[in-house]
């Protein structure tokens, strides 16, 4: 049977049945909202997108939405500070498109990163996490340089297991632990360095979407088309999409890139 925006709708109003939740269904806009009764805050969500991951990977899409909501729903209505949760600090990687301001108006961290990512930052809070905004960081009177050094020194204690795929002679590595910072590991600058001395040909990287990292050595032509086919394929795919770009990774620095098929890449 033919899933529908309003049939969805009712399924997302069981799954998220709360006496503190308020649930509305824009029609015009195919869009569903979930709020706090008592604050107004809360989120929208896109049916079209729901429906189009519902028809992909069925159930599990469901739970896996109903958790997200649930989870940050949960974090809106509590208060957050960054007094003694130093260890619980992360850098996340966002596409530059990514709102900088909560909608409250409140400006979020962040960090230029490359001209297609940014790097905000996120108090952990288990099966989710609240990014890190400037009046956070004065309640709890931090330096914008103490919250990096408190991120990246974190980042680097998380471990980097990965598989490989070999297509057409081009090693592909996936880092895809599923803790909600394997994106980030693209700012693990010893990580980075030590795969680039192992490389045979050139190294490009990939965040499609915040839950995996690829890093390719692409030793010919076909390894670029493999690599773009990917990152599409993940961009399409991930629940907070980063960019469909692949970065070329040479002298310690990232450069985003099109790939053209059957071409080697050009400078964005």
């Amino acid at each position: 049977m033919r899933m529908t925006s309003l049939k969805m709708k009712k399924i997302l109003d069981e799954r998220l049945a709360h006496e503190d939740f308020h649930t509305a269904y824009n029609r015009d806009q195919d869009t569903y909202r979930i709020e706090w009764k008592d604050s107004h805050k809360g989120m929208s969500i896109k049916l079209p997108t729901v429906i189009a991951k519902y028809n992909e990977r069925g159930e599990v899409a469901l739970e896996e939405l109903v958790e997200h909501v649930s989870e940050a729903l949960k974090i809106m209505n509590v208060h957050h500070t960054l007094d003694g949760m130093e260890k619980y600090i992360y850098p996340v990687i966002r596409s530059t498109s990514f709102p900088t301001e909560t909608k409250e108006g409140t400006k979020l961290v962040t960090k230029e990163h490359t001209a297609e990512t940014t790097i905000f930052y996120a108090l952990d809070l288990g099966k989710s996490y609240r990014l890190i905004d400037e009046v956070m960081l004065e309640d709890a009177d931090w330096s914008v340089k103490h919250l990096e050094e408190v991120a990246t020194f974190n980042l680097r204690s998380l471990d980097i297991p990965y598989k490989v795929d070999t297509v057409r002679d081009n090693d592909f590595y996936f880092i895809a632990k599923q803790d909600g910072y394997d994106a980030s590991r693209i700012l693990n600058e010893s990580f980075l360095e030590k795969m680039y001395a192992q490389m045979k040909g050139e190294m490009a990287v990939a965040v499609p979407h915040q839950d995996v990292l690829i890093i390719a050595d692409i030793v010919n032509k076909s390894g670029y088309d493999i690599l773009a086919q990917m990152a599409m394929k993940f961009f399409a795919e991930g629940r907070i999409p980063i960019t469909s770009l692949a970065l070329i990774y040479e002298d310690k620095h990232l450069e985003p890139v099109f790939i053209m098929a059957k071409n080697k890449p050009t400078k964005e």
